[in-house]
């Protein structure tokens, strides 16, 4: 059981205030039978609630991948700076992205309410692959790639673990990388004697970034995609 209101801004029907006002203004039924009183509990599995005549169907936990674009932040404040969550029109509560990306970094980050899932993915026990695609200033030397897939040591005294690394050409390789500390990649380069260009994540553990999104859209991730990052937990 749960309260309806909560149950209607799960489903995107808006604010905890913005649903108050719908059921009072009588648009809400469970059951066939108008209900005006938002803390009435209601069987999320059986009851057949509607609003305006609009079948309601619970949805405890949602999941959008976003192919994030340049200029804004990883973040679920408001400001002065464009968020993430602005680039989602999604009116469902509690939504955050799982990790950050650099306000200039571009690609693959999955925004959700499900925390147990997003623990899973970020905990540095579960090791979760991320690939980046990075564009370089300089070429990297077979003794850098060494020192990448083996641990290299980057500034602050900092070892990274093991990355793979495959080139593309001699300014562009994609990185996988299972840690999340700051501007890891960046500074990774750097302790090349190179710099990040252009970046842009593909990966994430089994998520991968779907191509046909261009940078600022996003889509509901697929059924198939939901269970097997969820399947990874166990």
């Amino acid at each position: 059981m749960i309260r309806l209101d909560k149950l209607l801004c799960h489903a995107g029907f808006g604010t905890r205030k913005e649903v108050k006002k719908l059921i009072r203004s009588k648009s809400v039924s469970v059951n066939q039978i108008i209900v005006t009183k938002d803390d009435v509990k209601v069987d999320e599995n059986n009851d057949w609630i509607e609003v305006d005549g609009q079948r309601v169907v619970y949805c405890e936990f949602v999941y959008f991948m976003l192919n994030k674009p340049q200029g804004v932040i990883s973040s679920t404040e408001e400001g002065p700076t464009k968020t993430v969550l602005d680039c989602l029109d999604e009116p469902y509560q509690g939504l955050f992205p799982v990790g950050r990306l650099d306000k200039d970094t571009e690609g693959l980050l999955l925004i959700t309410n499900d925390g147990a899932l997003a623990h899973h993915l970020l905990s540095p026990r579960h090791h979760v692959n991320k690939t980046y695609e990075v564009h370089l200033s300089n070429p990297l030397t077979s003794d850098h790639i060494r020192k990448l897939e083996e641990g290299i040591m980057i500034d602050g005294g900092e070892l990274c673990k093991s990355a793979s690394v495959k080139v593309l050409n001699d300014h562009l390789i994609h990185l996988t990388i299972t840690e999340g500390k700051f501007h890891q990649v960046k500074r990774m380069m750097i302790a090349c004697e190179s710099e990040v260009t252009f970046l842009k994540r593909l990966t994430m553990g089994s998520l991968v970034l779907d191509e046909t999104l261009k940078t600022g859209e996003y889509r509901p991730l697929t059924e198939d995609e939901i269970k097997e990052l969820k399947n990874a937990q166990h």
